[in-house]
């Protein structure tokens, strides 16, 4: 070896990489999910579907008609589907949506995520006993109006999500104690009425595309 060798720089060391440091991508999707306190709701949709396996093992009923014995279920759904709409708000306003192209896919994905764990939920807790039209007209209920309420919070802010699905179960009540039926009201409809399902459908995709494209309502720091 030369005096010359013993001379020459070291090579540049390779830094480490950052121990344990999430991709930029799942730490931006994580912190979307908190904003929207979407943990919390699904704790909220779990103890739902705990709630309606209560109703029905040891059989929480309201004496009455149709209206009276669907009372309960129905505020359930209701109540999962205002869950849901109370989500899309943003607590960041108008600055959070120049944050680039992935905030409508988020939108999306957490819409048909939360919708689709509120239906296990609660078709989780209707193993417990009879549910009125079963599973199928509990999704299209459920679908329906989770649609309202994301149509609402577009409407009217994501505070407000909630008050579709109601004002939704006011009507439905009314039609079922009065005895008329239309597809709109789907909740009125057999499980497995065409028309129903494809009214509910439609309400729940016009809620998760507008949800989706524009966000709700909320102009925080405008």
């Amino acid at each position: 070896m030369t005096a010359a060798r013993v001379h020459e720089p070291l090579p540049p060391a390779i830094p480490a990489p950052a121990p344990g440091r999430a991709p930029a991508w799942l730490r931006r999707a994580w912190l979307y999910l908190v904003s929207r306190r979407d943990p919390a709701a699904l704790g909220l949709l779990a103890a739902l579907g705990a709630v309606l396996w209560a109703a029905l093992h040891w059989h929480w009923n309201v004496a009455g008609g149709p209206a009276a014995r669907q009372l309960v279920p129905l505020v359930i759904e209701t109540g999962g589907a205002a869950v849901i709409a109370v989500t899309t708000y943003g607590p960041f306003g108008e600055p959070e949506r120049a944050t680039g192209r992935w905030l409508p896919w988020l939108r999306l994905g957490t819409a048909v995520a939360l919708t689709a764990a509120a239906f296990g939920a609660l078709a989780a807790g209707a193993t417990a006993g009879y549910l009125p039209g079963g599973d199928l007209a509990l999704l299209r209920d459920l679908a329906g109006m989770t649609g309202i309420g994301l149509l609402t919070a577009a409407a009217l802010g994501g505070a407000f999500g909630w008050a579709g699905p109601m004002t939704y179960l006011v009507v439905t009540e009314g039609a079922l104690a009065g005895g008329w039926t239309t597809p709109w009201v789907w909740p009125t409809r057999p499980p497995h009425d065409l028309g129903g399902a494809l009214c509910a459908a439609v309400a729940f995709i016009a809620g998760v595309a507008i949800i989706t494209m524009r966000g709700s309502r909320d102009r925080v720091g405008d």
